[in-house]
C-alpha cells in the first residue's frame, strides 16, 4: 500500500449509518484505451510506468477525515514520519519476500534498490533498518499544507516528473482532476445479519454470493463433524466456482451505464447456483464461465472506536511493489492499477476504476448488539479468505481466531482448488475423487483482520500469516 495507490473504506458511524469512500485508482487520460492487449498471459508481475492509474489514497483519508475526523489533521501524520525518517526493523516477511529469487531481481535491477538496498546494491536483509527519508519530507509537506499538496503543489510536479522520466503518461491534470466517490453502502442480508459493502467496482457482491449460497445449506457446527466435512468442503468450492464465473462482470458502473448485477445480492440467485451443486460431482470450468486472471496484492485494517463507530478499509499499490517504479523526488512507489483490467476488459477509458477483489465489510445483527468489521488482503484471494472467515465464524461455531486461521482453500481462476499448506489431506483426497482438479502454489498471499464486538465483549484478530497483531488502546 502507500501514497501511490488508493483505498476503499466502509465506515459505520454511531447512529449505524453505513458510507463507502472510495478513493481507487483511475484510468489517466493519456492511456492507450487498447491497453489490455497488453496483458500478459501467464500470473506474474505486470511492472512498467504505462500500468500506473492516478493516485487517490490521499485525498481518500482527507475525506474520511472531513467527515469523520477529531484530530487535527497534521497530528495523524506524526507517527509515520517519525518511523519513515528513524526507520524500523526490516519486518520478517518482507524480509523473506526480498530473498526470492524473482523478487531479488526485480529490486536490485530498478530504482526500489534505493530503498530495499545495502549500498552494495544487494537487497537488505532480516534485521537491517528500513529508512524513508524521502518519504518522511513528503508527509511532512502534506501534514502542514493538506493533502491538496500531493495534488496541485511541488509534491505534484516532482511526481509526474519521476513518472514521465519513466515513460509514463500520468499528468498533473491527472492529479488535479482526481475525484473521490462517496456512496451509500451496498446491504445484503444474510440470515440474522446485514452485510455491508462497496458498491461496484470492489468485489464485495461476490462474496455476498458465495456467502448466500451457502447460507442456505443450513450450515452449523455439525456441518464439520464426520462425513458432513467433505460435504461442507465440496459445496464451498463449488460456490466458489459460480462465482469465479461472474468475475469479468464486476465493472465501474459509471462507465458500463448498463451493466446490472444486483442479482448477485439478491437469495434468488444464489438459490438458482446452489440448486445446481451436485454433491457428488463437480463439472468443467465452461459450467461455471470461468472468470480472468488471478491478482495479488494490498491490505487491509479493521477499527471499532468506543462510540460504537467502525471503520474497514483496504488499501493497496496492487502488485508486490506496484509498478516497481520509485519517485526518488518524493519517495513514492507507483502503482501498477491498471493491470486490473486485464482479463476483465477489452479497453480502459480515462477516469474509470479497474475492478477489484477488494471488498471492506461491516457485518451487524438486526439489532446492532453484535457488529463484525472484516477484510482482507491478498488480491483474487481476497474472496476466498473472507468468505471463509465470515463462514467459519458466522455459522460453523469458530471463534474469530480460529475462523480466520483455518486453512484456507483458493479456488483460482481456472477453478483449480489450491490448499494451504497442512490442509488435511484426507480432505483433498475426497475432492479429488469428486473430480475437482487439485493444484499447488508456493504461496498463499490471503491475510483477514478483524475486530468484533458482542454485547460488551470485544475481540480483535489480526492473521498470523504476515506475523500482523491486533492492537487496541
Amino acid at each position: 500500500m502507500g501514497l501511490g495507490g488508493g483505498a476503499i473504506f466502509t465506515i459505520m458511524d454511531k447512529s449505524g449509518k453505513v458510507k463507502v469512500i472510495s478513493s481507487r485508482e483511475t484510468v489517466p487520460k493519456k492511456v492507450n484505451l487498447d491497453l489490455p492487449k497488453d496483458c500478459p498471459k501467464t500470473l506474474r508481475l505486470t511492472i512498467g510506468s504505462k500500468w500506473i492509474g492516478v493516485p487517490g489514497e490521499l485525498r481518500g483519508y482527507a475525506r474520511a477525515h472531513d467527515l469523520y475526523g477529531k484530530l487535527p489533521w497534521a497530528r495523524l501524520f506524526e507517527p509515520n514520519i517519525k518511523l519513515a525518517r528513524e526507520g524500523f526493523p526490516m519486518p520478517g516477511y518482507l524480509a523473506q519476500f526480498l530473498q526470492h529469487e524473482f523478487m531479488k531481481q526485480l529490486v536490485e535491477t530498478t530504482s526500489l534498490c534505493d530503498l530495499f538496498c545495502h549500498p552494495n546494491k544487494t537487497v537488505l536483509g532480516a534485521g537491517d533498518i528500513l529508512r524513508y527519508p524521502k518519504l518522511a519530507d513528503t508527509m511532512e509537506t502534506v501534514a502542514r499544507e493538506g493533502a491538496e499538496a500531493f495534488y496541485t503543489g511541488k509534491i505534484a510536479e516532482d511526481l509526474i516528473q519521476d513518472v514521465q522520466a519513466a515513460n509514463g503518461t500520468l499528468s498533473l491534470e491527472d492529479l488535479r482532476s482526481f475525484e473521490v466517490r462517496v456512496d451509500e453502502a451496498q446491504t445484503v442480508s444474510l440470515g440474522e445479519y446485514q452485510m455491508h459493502i462497496p458498491p461496484l467496482p470492489a468485489g464485495g457482491a461476490l462474496i455476498s454470493f458465495i456467502l448466500n449460497i451457502m447460507h442456505g445449506f443450513g450450515l452449523s457446527p455439525a456441518s464439520l463433524q464426520g462425513d458432513q466435512t467433505a460435504l461442507t468442503l465440496h459445496r464451498y468450492i463449488e460456490a466458489a466456482k459460480f462465482a469465479n464465473g461472474q468475475r469479468r462482470n464486476i465493472k465501474d458502473p459509471k462507465f458500463n451505464p448498463h451493466l446490472n448485477v444486483d442479482y448477485l445480492m439478491e437469495s434468488s440467485f444464489a438459490d438458482q447456483a446452489r440448486a445446481k451443486i451436485k454433491d457428488a460431482s463437480t463439472h468443467p470450468a465452461s459450467f461455471y464461465m470461468t472468470g480472468p486472471p488471478d491478482r495479488f496484492g494490498t491490505t487491509h485494517v479493521s477499527v471499532l472506536a468506543a462510540d460504537g463507530s467502525a471503520v474497514s478499509v483496504t488499501s493497496t499499490i496492487n502488485h508486490m511493489f506496484g509498478a516497481a517504479i520509485y519517485s526518488r523526488k518524493t519517495g513514492i512507489i507507483l502503482n501498477n492499477e491498471l493491470a486490473d483490467f486485464c482479463g476483465r476488459a477489452d479497453s480502459a477509458f480515462a477516469g474509470e476504476q479497474p475492478p477489484s477483489s477488494m471488498a471492506p465489510a461491516i457485518l451487524h445483527s438486526k439489532d446492532r448488539e453484535k457488529i463484525l468489521v472484516i477484510g482482507g488482503s491478498g488480491g483474487s484471494m481476497i474472496t476466498t479468505a473472507m468468505a471463509m472467515s465470515i463462514m467459519n465464524h458466522l455459522w460453523l461455531g469458530m471463534s474469530l481466531k480460529d475462523a480466520i486461521a483455518s486453512k484456507v482453500v483458493f479456488v483460482d481462476s481456472q477453478n483449480h482448488v489450491n490448499f494451504e499448506p497442512s490442509f488435511d489431506k484426507s480432505l483433498i483426497n475426497k475432492m479429488q475423487s469428486l473430480d475437482h482438479i487439485v493444484d499447488s502454489r508456493d504461496y498463499f498471499f490471503n491475510v483477514v483482520n478483524a475486530v468484533e464486538r458482542e454485547g460488551s465483549c470485544i475481540s480483535a484478530v489480526s492473521d498470523a500469516r504476515k506475523n500482523g497483531r491486533a492492537a487496541g488502546y
